[in-house]
């Protein structure tokens, strides 16, 4: 990903810094194992370990692999290098490619999903501040984009953490799935390598052993894994497409923070544009386009082809970052997000009463209307606020029919905002719990 759109600590996990420590590691726990079980001699496994505190040289790396055209064996290549060629001659003993590059690449997801989930317990205690804060401000609630019944803003952002603490419950799974290492060999028969070394190697890396590998970690797993930050991807953009919404000029009952100093067009200075929610439904995009390869490299060729590495070069990173960034993105405006009562309940009042219909309805149905004429009894006087401005409650006052079942203090009671607020706490308590 581009610096724009990135955040140090997850751009470490993808450096090849960090990647080269990786294999290091794994090839050094593999040669500890096998010298305890007599492959080799000892002081050639702790001779490796030499290496330990060196900085390995990305570019002369580089310059091998120009020649190999083949990054594992310019990295051992450089490895023997570093340690000497007789010390290093038994490092990778019965090992291939794979075991190496599909165990770094588990051990840099999860780490990145340690970095994700962080992010996310930031976003959910964000959201969590905001409801209780506007537990009881009340605004419209709408369906199709049209004003149906009240709600709250409190609401709204409970719904939003419900979702959110359900994708951290999902990205903690994908995370337990992605946690496997294979050291098993070509084609996963561990024929030149004893099952003890995978062990030994995947408990000093912090993963499990695969149960049964080919010659590479079952891509599934990866599916699944990129699956949940696809879905996490799309929360944040239902999060993001309602700020935006609730920002447009006609609406304005929340907008993003903005800072003294900041300009929201280049040709209009007037404008305070919902810019951060809009890149983060972009952002969510370039997140999502990653579940479908993702998806397609569970089907590979026999025990192993590579149709699979030059996708997962280049989603491994970039959706993580991406997703590493909008989070903590989307944090920062919720955090910060300018919320305006006055204007929800203006916009609510704006059709004078018409959002209170359906009680109207049930009202009339529960004095012995019929349904169906109970509905065209206030939808006669709901267009009548549609179309002409003006008062339902005046309108329902007005009709002989209505108050033929309904008293005015009926009607009136019909219009309390309270009635549409009384479970509040209740589906607080089940989103957070008592307390």
């Amino acid at each position: 990903m581009i610096p724009r759109y990135s955040r140090p600590e997850m751009v470490s996990v993808w450096s090849p810094e960090t990647k080269f420590r990786i294999w290091f590691e794994i090839e050094a726990h593999a040669c500890d194992a096998m010298a305890d079980l007599g492959v080799f001699p000892k002081e050639n496994a702790q001779a490796v370990w030499k290496a330990r505190d060196v900085e390995f040289d990305v570019a002369r790396i580089d310059e091998i692999e120009a020649v190999t055209k083949h990054d594992v064996i310019a990295f051992l290549t450089h490895l023997a290098e570093i340690v000497g060629s007789d010390e290093a001659r038994f490092v990778h003993q019965g090992m291939t490619s794979s075991d190496v590059l599909d165990t770094c690449f588990n051990v840099q997801l999860t780490r990145a999903a340690d970095i994700l989930l962080a992010d996310m317990d930031g976003l959910l205690a964000a959201l969590k501040r905001r409801a209780y804060e506007h537990k009881d401000t009340i605004r419209i609630g709408r369906s199709h984009g049209i004003h149906a019944e009240p709600t709250t803003m409190g609401l709204t952002f409970a719904r939003f953490y419900a979702e959110m603490e359900r994708n951290r419950n999902r990205l903690e799974k994908a995370r337990y799935e992605i946690a496997t290492g294979a050291i098993s060999g070509a084609v996963g028969t561990f024929a030149n390598i004893d099952p003890a070394v995978e062990e030994h190697v995947c408990k000093q890396m912090g993963l499990e052993p695969e149960p049964i590998s080919t010659q590479v970690i079952p891509r599934d797993r990866h599916a699944a894994f990129f699956a949940a930050l696809g879905v996490v991807a799309s929360s944040i953009e239902n999060i993001a497409i309602e700020i935006r919404h609730m920002q447009r000029t006609e609406v304005l009952e929340a907008e993003e923070f903005f800072s003294k100093g900041q300009k929201g067009s280049s040709a209009m200075p007037h404008k305070r544009n919902p810019v951060l929610t809009e890149n983060l439904t972009g952002l969510a995009r370039l997140v999502r386009m990653a579940v479908v390869p993702a998806m397609e490299n569970v089907a590979l060729w026999h025990e192993r082809d590579i149709s699979h590495s030059s996708v997962e070069r280049n989603i491994g990173p970039d959706t993580t970052i991406t997703l590493d960034f909008a989070l903590a993105r989307l944090t920062s405006v919720v955090d910060k997000l300018v919320v305006y009562p006055d204007n929800m309940m203006a916009n609510l009042n704006k059709f004078k009463g018409l959002v209170h219909s359906q009680r109207v309805l049930l009202a009339l149905t529960q004095k012995g209307v019929s349904r169906e004429d109970a509905y065209r009894l206030v939808q006669r006087n709901a267009m009548k606020v549609w179309e002409q401005g003006a008062d339902f409650m005046t309108e329902l006052k007005s009709d002989p029919e209505v108050t033929a079942a309904l008293s005015d203090a009926e009607i009136e009671e019909k219009f309390d905002l309270g009635y549409h607020t009384k479970n509040v706490d209740r589906i607080f308590e089940r989103v957070f719990g008592k307390g």
